[in-house]
């Protein structure tokens, strides 16, 4: 899966904003914190779920195992909008 190229990832201070194009079926933005800012910079190429899971254990402490939990919900709502071709 990788990000659709309909969708605009535009970052400002500790905050991510996913914007549609005009090409895109979906009208509104989409907010994140740091920890969406980190699965969009995966979703830039073709990966998975596990790959973006495993490369953000790798890097940052998971103390009260919420990485999975925090992918899985933050795919299901941009695969909600269109933003994630698979």
């Amino acid at each position: 899966m990788k990000l659709n190229k309909n969708f605009l990832v535009h970052k400002t201070g500790g905050e991510v904003v996913v914007v549609p194009t005009g090409d895109a079926n979906f009208s509104g933005i989409i907010r994140g914190n740091e920890s969406l800012s980190i699965i969009l910079e995966y979703l830039k190429n073709d990966v998975t779920i596990d790959e973006i899971i495993s490369g953000i254990k790798e890097n940052y402490e998971d103390e009260n195992d919420m990485i999975e939990l925090d992918v899985i919900n933050a795919i299901k709502r941009l695969k909600s909008v269109g933003a994630i071709d698979d």
